[in-house]
Protein backbone atom coordinates (compact mmCIF):
# COMPACT_ATOMS: atom_id res chain seq x y z
CA UNK A 1 0.00 0.00 0.00
CA UNK A 2 1.42 3.39 -0.98
CA UNK A 3 1.72 6.23 1.48
CA UNK A 4 -0.62 8.36 -0.65
CA UNK A 5 -3.38 5.73 -0.70
CA UNK A 6 -3.04 5.03 3.03
CA UNK A 7 -3.20 8.75 3.81
CA UNK A 8 -6.24 9.18 1.54
CA UNK A 9 -8.04 6.40 3.42
CA UNK A 10 -7.21 8.07 6.70
CA UNK A 11 -8.45 11.39 5.35
CA UNK A 12 -11.88 9.89 4.72
CA UNK A 13 -12.09 8.88 8.37
CA UNK A 14 -10.87 12.32 9.46
CA UNK A 15 -13.69 13.91 7.46
CA UNK A 16 -16.29 11.70 9.14
CA UNK A 17 -15.00 12.49 12.61
CA UNK A 18 -14.85 16.24 12.03
CA UNK A 19 -18.36 16.20 10.58
CA UNK A 20 -19.62 14.31 13.63
CA UNK A 21 -18.11 16.95 15.92
CA UNK A 22 -19.42 19.95 14.00
CA UNK A 23 -22.85 18.62 13.03
CA UNK A 24 -23.75 16.66 16.16
CA UNK A 25 -21.46 16.70 19.21
CA UNK A 26 -20.79 20.41 19.58
CA UNK A 27 -24.42 21.46 18.94
CA UNK A 28 -25.76 18.88 21.41
CA UNK A 29 -23.30 19.51 24.24
CA UNK A 30 -23.53 23.28 23.80
CA UNK A 31 -27.30 23.06 24.33
CA UNK A 32 -27.58 20.31 26.93
CA UNK A 33 -24.13 19.93 28.47
CA UNK A 34 -23.98 22.87 30.88
CA UNK A 35 -26.03 24.50 33.61
CA UNK A 36 -27.23 28.09 34.13
CA UNK A 37 -24.04 28.99 36.01
CA UNK A 38 -21.86 27.85 33.10
CA UNK A 39 -20.50 24.69 34.75
CA UNK A 40 -20.63 21.48 32.78
CA UNK A 41 -22.81 18.45 33.43
CA UNK A 42 -21.21 15.07 34.06
CA UNK A 43 -23.44 12.95 31.81
CA UNK A 44 -26.14 13.07 29.14
CA UNK A 45 -28.83 10.42 28.85
CA UNK A 46 -28.46 8.06 25.87
CA UNK A 47 -32.18 8.03 25.11
CA UNK A 48 -32.99 11.73 25.36
CA UNK A 49 -29.72 13.66 25.36
CA UNK A 50 -30.82 15.41 28.56
CA UNK A 51 -28.43 15.98 31.48
CA UNK A 52 -28.35 13.40 34.26
CA UNK A 53 -28.55 15.04 37.73
CA UNK A 54 -25.58 14.48 40.00
CA UNK A 55 -22.43 15.90 41.56
CA UNK A 56 -19.68 17.32 39.37
CA UNK A 57 -16.05 16.21 39.42
CA UNK A 58 -13.24 18.70 39.02
CA UNK A 59 -11.58 16.78 36.21
CA UNK A 60 -14.61 17.13 33.93
CA UNK A 61 -14.78 20.93 34.02
CA UNK A 62 -11.36 21.82 32.51
CA UNK A 63 -11.72 18.94 30.05
CA UNK A 64 -14.90 20.55 28.72
CA UNK A 65 -13.18 23.92 28.65
CA UNK A 66 -10.56 22.33 26.41
CA UNK A 67 -13.16 20.63 24.21
CA UNK A 68 -14.96 23.89 23.48
CA UNK A 69 -11.73 25.86 23.13
CA UNK A 70 -10.95 23.62 20.15
CA UNK A 71 -14.37 23.95 18.51
CA UNK A 72 -13.57 26.92 16.21
CA UNK A 73 -10.56 25.07 14.76
CA UNK A 74 -12.96 22.47 13.32
CA UNK A 75 -15.18 25.12 11.80
CA UNK A 76 -17.94 25.12 14.43
CA UNK A 77 -19.53 28.57 14.53
CA UNK A 78 -21.45 28.21 17.79
CA UNK A 79 -20.78 30.15 21.04
CA UNK A 80 -17.50 28.41 21.89
CA UNK A 81 -15.78 31.41 23.46
CA UNK A 82 -18.74 32.15 25.72
CA UNK A 83 -18.93 28.52 26.84
CA UNK A 84 -15.20 28.49 27.60
CA UNK A 85 -15.39 31.77 29.54
CA UNK A 86 -18.44 30.83 31.59
CA UNK A 87 -17.22 27.31 32.23
CA UNK A 88 -13.79 28.46 33.40
CA UNK A 89 -15.25 31.24 35.58
CA UNK A 90 -17.55 28.74 37.28
CA UNK A 91 -14.69 26.32 37.79
CA UNK A 92 -12.38 28.89 39.37
CA UNK A 93 -15.18 30.11 41.63
CA UNK A 94 -16.49 26.72 42.78
CA UNK A 95 -13.47 24.41 42.89
CA UNK A 96 -10.53 26.53 44.01
CA UNK A 97 -9.76 26.09 47.69
CA UNK A 98 -8.45 28.92 49.89
CA UNK A 99 -4.94 27.42 49.65
CA UNK A 100 -4.96 27.58 45.84
CA UNK A 101 -5.39 23.86 45.17
CA UNK A 102 -8.58 22.54 43.55
CA UNK A 103 -11.14 20.31 45.26
CA UNK A 104 -12.30 17.04 43.74
CA UNK A 105 -16.05 17.67 43.39
CA UNK A 106 -19.00 19.94 44.12
CA UNK A 107 -22.73 19.46 44.36
CA UNK A 108 -25.13 20.34 41.56
CA UNK A 109 -25.50 23.85 42.97
CA UNK A 110 -21.75 24.40 43.31
CA UNK A 111 -21.21 23.71 47.02
CA UNK A 112 -18.04 21.82 48.06
CA UNK A 113 -18.56 18.06 48.23
CA UNK A 114 -15.12 16.39 48.23
CA UNK A 115 -12.44 18.87 49.26
CA UNK A 116 -9.53 16.52 48.54
CA UNK A 117 -6.94 17.82 46.02
CA UNK A 118 -6.16 14.95 43.61
CA UNK A 119 -2.94 15.41 41.62
CA UNK A 120 -4.86 14.24 38.54
CA UNK A 121 -7.35 17.08 38.99
CA UNK A 122 -4.58 19.66 39.47
CA UNK A 123 -3.03 18.51 36.19
CA UNK A 124 -6.28 19.01 34.31
CA UNK A 125 -6.72 22.41 35.92
CA UNK A 126 -3.37 23.45 34.43
CA UNK A 127 -4.36 21.96 31.07
CA UNK A 128 -7.73 23.71 31.03
CA UNK A 129 -6.12 27.06 31.84
CA UNK A 130 -3.62 26.60 28.98
CA UNK A 131 -6.47 25.73 26.61
CA UNK A 132 -8.61 28.70 27.57
CA UNK A 133 -5.93 31.38 27.69
CA UNK A 134 -5.41 31.89 23.92
CA UNK A 135 -9.14 31.58 23.16
CA UNK A 136 -10.07 34.20 25.75
CA UNK A 137 -7.11 36.45 24.94
CA UNK A 138 -6.26 36.37 28.64
CA UNK A 139 -2.89 34.67 28.69
CA UNK A 140 -1.21 36.87 31.31
CA UNK A 141 -3.92 36.47 33.99
CA UNK A 142 -4.54 32.77 33.44
CA UNK A 143 -0.81 32.08 33.23
CA UNK A 144 -0.50 33.71 36.64
CA UNK A 145 -3.17 31.37 38.05
CA UNK A 146 -1.43 28.38 36.47
CA UNK A 147 2.02 29.36 37.76
CA UNK A 148 0.60 29.76 41.26
CA UNK A 149 -0.81 26.23 41.11
CA UNK A 150 2.37 24.84 39.55
CA UNK A 151 4.45 26.34 42.35
CA UNK A 152 2.17 24.78 44.97
CA UNK A 153 2.58 21.38 43.32
CA UNK A 154 6.35 21.74 43.20
CA UNK A 155 6.41 22.69 46.89
CA UNK A 156 3.98 20.03 48.11
CA UNK A 157 4.03 17.14 45.58
CA UNK A 158 7.48 17.12 43.98
CA UNK A 159 9.21 13.81 44.66
CA UNK A 160 12.34 12.24 43.19
CA UNK A 161 11.94 13.74 39.73
CA UNK A 162 8.16 13.36 39.57
CA UNK A 163 5.02 14.24 41.51
CA UNK A 164 2.97 12.36 44.08
CA UNK A 165 -0.43 12.65 45.67
CA UNK A 166 -0.72 14.66 48.87
CA UNK A 167 0.77 14.16 51.36
CA UNK A 168 4.08 14.09 49.54
CA UNK A 169 5.34 10.54 48.99
CA UNK A 170 1.92 8.85 49.16
CA UNK A 171 2.18 5.28 47.85
CA UNK A 172 1.81 3.80 45.38
CA UNK A 173 3.40 6.37 43.12
CA UNK A 174 1.60 6.65 39.79
CA UNK A 175 2.63 7.40 36.23
CA UNK A 176 -0.83 8.54 35.07
CA UNK A 177 -1.13 11.90 36.90
CA UNK A 178 2.47 12.64 35.93
CA UNK A 179 1.48 12.01 32.32
CA UNK A 180 -1.23 14.64 32.53
CA UNK A 181 1.13 17.10 34.18
CA UNK A 182 3.47 16.43 31.25
CA UNK A 183 0.61 17.15 28.84
CA UNK A 184 -0.30 20.36 30.69
CA UNK A 185 3.30 21.57 30.74
CA UNK A 186 3.59 21.04 26.97
CA UNK A 187 0.30 22.89 26.49
CA UNK A 188 1.57 25.87 28.45
CA UNK A 189 4.87 25.75 26.58
CA UNK A 190 2.88 26.01 23.32
CA UNK A 191 0.74 28.82 24.74
CA UNK A 192 3.79 30.95 25.53
CA UNK A 193 4.30 30.16 29.19
CA UNK A 194 7.54 30.67 31.08
CA UNK A 195 10.53 28.33 31.16
CA UNK A 196 9.19 26.60 34.25
CA UNK A 197 6.87 24.60 32.00
CA UNK A 198 9.82 23.39 29.96
CA UNK A 199 11.59 22.27 33.12
CA UNK A 200 8.47 20.45 34.32
CA UNK A 201 7.95 18.71 30.98
CA UNK A 202 11.60 17.72 30.68
CA UNK A 203 11.74 16.32 34.20
CA UNK A 204 8.68 14.13 33.72
CA UNK A 205 9.88 12.94 30.31
CA UNK A 206 13.23 11.90 31.78
CA UNK A 207 11.45 10.06 34.61
CA UNK A 208 9.32 8.22 32.07
CA UNK A 209 12.35 7.16 30.07
CA UNK A 210 14.32 6.06 33.14
CA UNK A 211 11.64 4.52 35.38
CA UNK A 212 8.10 4.36 34.00
CA UNK A 213 9.21 2.41 30.94
CA UNK A 214 10.79 -0.96 31.66
CA UNK A 215 14.23 -1.43 30.13
CA UNK A 216 13.49 -5.12 29.58
CA UNK A 217 10.26 -4.84 27.57
CA UNK A 218 9.86 -1.17 26.62
CA UNK A 219 6.39 -1.20 28.20
CA UNK A 220 5.12 1.49 30.57
CA UNK A 221 3.72 0.53 33.97
CA UNK A 222 1.14 2.30 36.14
CA UNK A 223 2.10 1.90 39.82
CA UNK A 224 5.44 2.26 41.62
CA UNK A 225 7.13 2.03 45.00
CA UNK A 226 8.94 4.83 46.82
CA UNK A 227 11.94 4.62 44.45
CA UNK A 228 9.89 4.61 41.24
CA UNK A 229 10.38 0.87 40.80
CA UNK A 230 7.35 -1.28 39.93
CA UNK A 231 5.03 -1.58 42.93
CA UNK A 232 4.87 -4.94 44.68
CA UNK A 233 2.13 -7.41 43.78
CA UNK A 234 -0.38 -7.20 40.96
CA UNK A 235 -0.45 -3.39 40.90
CA UNK A 236 3.15 -3.23 39.70
CA UNK A 237 2.42 -5.57 36.80
CA UNK A 238 -0.40 -3.55 35.19
CA UNK A 239 0.29 -2.34 31.63
CA UNK A 240 -2.55 -0.39 30.00
CA UNK A 241 -2.64 -0.31 26.17
CA UNK A 242 -4.34 3.09 26.25
CA UNK A 243 -1.47 4.56 28.23
CA UNK A 244 1.11 2.94 25.95
CA UNK A 245 -0.52 4.92 23.15
CA UNK A 246 -0.96 8.11 25.17
CA UNK A 247 2.64 8.16 26.41
CA UNK A 248 3.77 7.28 22.89
CA UNK A 249 2.06 10.41 21.57
CA UNK A 250 3.57 12.61 24.27
CA UNK A 251 7.10 11.20 23.96
CA UNK A 252 6.98 11.47 20.18
CA UNK A 253 6.01 15.14 20.56
CA UNK A 254 8.64 15.83 23.17
CA UNK A 255 11.35 13.80 21.42
CA UNK A 256 10.81 15.62 18.14
CA UNK A 257 10.78 19.04 19.83
CA UNK A 258 13.91 18.33 21.88
CA UNK A 259 15.66 16.36 19.11
CA UNK A 260 15.90 13.35 21.40
CA UNK A 261 15.86 10.31 19.16
CA UNK A 262 15.79 7.89 22.11
CA UNK A 263 12.47 9.41 23.17
CA UNK A 264 11.08 9.03 19.65
CA UNK A 265 12.21 5.40 19.58
CA UNK A 266 10.68 4.78 23.00
CA UNK A 267 7.42 6.27 21.75
CA UNK A 268 7.42 4.07 18.67
CA UNK A 269 8.09 1.02 20.86
CA UNK A 270 5.13 1.92 23.10
CA UNK A 271 2.93 2.20 20.01
CA UNK A 272 4.18 -1.18 18.81
CA UNK A 273 3.39 -2.79 22.18
CA UNK A 274 -0.09 -1.32 22.22
CA UNK A 275 -0.80 -2.50 18.68
CA UNK A 276 0.71 -5.96 18.98
CA UNK A 277 -0.55 -6.90 22.43
CA UNK A 278 -3.38 -4.51 23.32
CA UNK A 279 -5.72 -4.58 20.30
CA UNK A 280 -8.33 -7.31 19.96
CA UNK A 281 -8.43 -8.44 16.30
CA UNK A 282 -12.00 -9.75 16.68
CA UNK A 283 -13.48 -6.46 17.94
CA UNK A 284 -10.74 -4.33 16.30
CA UNK A 285 -10.45 -2.15 19.39
CA UNK A 286 -7.84 -1.53 22.07
CA UNK A 287 -8.82 -3.15 25.35
CA UNK A 288 -8.26 -2.01 28.91
CA UNK A 289 -5.21 -3.71 30.41
CA UNK A 290 -2.42 -6.27 30.19
CA UNK A 291 0.09 -7.66 32.64
CA UNK A 292 3.84 -7.18 32.28
CA UNK A 293 4.15 -10.50 30.40
CA UNK A 294 1.62 -9.08 27.88
CA UNK A 295 -1.12 -11.51 28.92
CA UNK A 296 -4.61 -10.00 28.97
CA UNK A 297 -5.72 -8.60 32.33
CA UNK A 298 -8.99 -6.85 31.40
CA UNK A 299 -10.50 -7.60 28.00
CA UNK A 300 -13.22 -4.92 28.23
CA UNK A 301 -12.61 -1.90 26.03
CA UNK A 302 -13.39 1.65 27.05
CA UNK A 303 -13.67 4.50 24.56
CA UNK A 304 -10.60 6.48 25.59
CA UNK A 305 -7.91 3.95 24.49
CA UNK A 306 -9.30 4.18 20.95
CA UNK A 307 -8.62 7.91 20.89
CA UNK A 308 -5.08 7.50 22.21
CA UNK A 309 -4.36 4.81 19.61
CA UNK A 310 -5.41 7.25 16.90
CA UNK A 311 -3.26 10.10 18.25
CA UNK A 312 -0.14 7.97 18.50
CA UNK A 313 -0.59 6.47 15.04
CA UNK A 314 -1.03 9.75 13.18
CA UNK A 315 1.96 11.36 14.87
CA UNK A 316 4.09 8.28 14.13
CA UNK A 317 2.97 8.50 10.50
CA UNK A 318 3.96 12.15 10.38
CA UNK A 319 7.35 11.66 12.03
CA UNK A 320 8.43 8.49 10.20
CA UNK A 321 6.66 8.95 6.86
CA UNK A 322 5.67 5.28 6.93
CA UNK A 323 2.39 4.34 5.25
CA UNK A 324 1.75 1.53 7.73
CA UNK A 325 1.06 4.06 10.47
CA UNK A 326 -1.63 5.74 8.37
CA UNK A 327 -3.23 2.30 8.05
CA UNK A 328 -3.10 1.90 11.83
CA UNK A 329 -4.70 5.34 12.14
CA UNK A 330 -7.55 4.26 9.85
CA UNK A 331 -8.13 1.13 11.95
CA UNK A 332 -8.10 3.21 15.12
CA UNK A 333 -10.56 5.70 13.62
CA UNK A 334 -12.89 2.87 12.59
CA UNK A 335 -12.76 1.55 16.14
CA UNK A 336 -13.56 4.98 17.55
CA UNK A 337 -16.45 5.53 15.13
CA UNK A 338 -18.14 2.40 16.53
CA UNK A 339 -18.44 4.14 19.91
CA UNK A 340 -20.05 7.19 18.29
CA UNK A 341 -22.94 5.26 16.73
CA UNK A 342 -25.59 6.11 19.32
CA UNK A 343 -29.38 6.67 19.33
CA UNK A 344 -28.87 10.41 19.92
CA UNK A 345 -26.21 11.68 17.47
CA UNK A 346 -23.43 13.51 19.29
CA UNK A 347 -23.23 11.11 22.23
CA UNK A 348 -20.98 8.08 22.70
CA UNK A 349 -20.78 4.71 24.35
CA UNK A 350 -18.05 4.39 26.97
CA UNK A 351 -17.66 0.64 27.60
CA UNK A 352 -17.52 -2.32 25.21
CA UNK A 353 -17.70 -5.76 26.82
CA UNK A 354 -15.47 -8.71 25.99
CA UNK A 355 -18.32 -10.22 23.97
CA UNK A 356 -18.81 -7.07 21.90
CA UNK A 357 -21.78 -5.38 23.61
CA UNK A 358 -21.87 -1.72 24.62
CA UNK A 359 -23.00 -0.90 28.15
CA UNK A 360 -26.26 1.05 27.97
CA UNK A 361 -25.54 3.98 30.28
CA UNK A 362 -25.36 7.78 30.05
CA UNK A 363 -22.57 9.31 27.97
CA UNK A 364 -19.83 10.66 30.26
CA UNK A 365 -18.69 14.20 29.53
CA UNK A 366 -15.16 13.21 30.55
CA UNK A 367 -14.73 11.38 27.22
CA UNK A 368 -15.27 14.51 25.11
CA UNK A 369 -11.72 15.70 25.84
CA UNK A 370 -10.30 12.42 24.56
CA UNK A 371 -12.37 12.51 21.38
CA UNK A 372 -11.66 16.16 20.58
CA UNK A 373 -7.92 15.77 21.19
CA UNK A 374 -7.76 12.73 18.92
CA UNK A 375 -9.70 14.37 16.11
CA UNK A 376 -7.63 17.55 16.44
CA UNK A 377 -4.39 15.57 16.14
CA UNK A 378 -5.82 13.56 13.25
CA UNK A 379 -6.92 16.71 11.45
CA UNK A 380 -3.57 18.45 12.02
CA UNK A 381 -1.57 15.48 10.76
CA UNK A 382 -3.74 15.01 7.66
CA UNK A 383 -3.42 18.69 6.81
CA UNK A 384 0.35 18.54 7.29
CA UNK A 385 0.54 15.47 5.01
CA UNK A 386 -1.36 17.35 2.30
CA UNK A 387 1.10 20.22 2.08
Amino acid sequence: MTRSFACDQATLRRDRLVAWLVDHAYPLWSRKGHGPDGSFHEKLDQGTGHPVPGSRRARVQPRQVYAFSMAPSFGWTGPATDLVRRGLDAYLAQYRRPDGLFRASVTMDGRPLDDGPSLYDQAFTLFGLASAAPVLGDIARLHGVAVGLRDLLIAQCRYQGGFTELPQGTLPLQSNPNMHLFEAALAWEAAGGDTGWTRMADGIAELALSHFIGADTGALREFFDADWHPAPGMAGRIVEPGHQFEWAWLLLRWGRARRRDEAVQAGLRLLEIGERHGVDPARTVAFNSLLDDFSIHDHSARLWPQTERLKAAVLAAEITGQADFWTVASHAADGLLRYLDTPVPGLWWDKLSADGLFTDEPAPASSFYHIVCAVAEFDRAVRAAGK
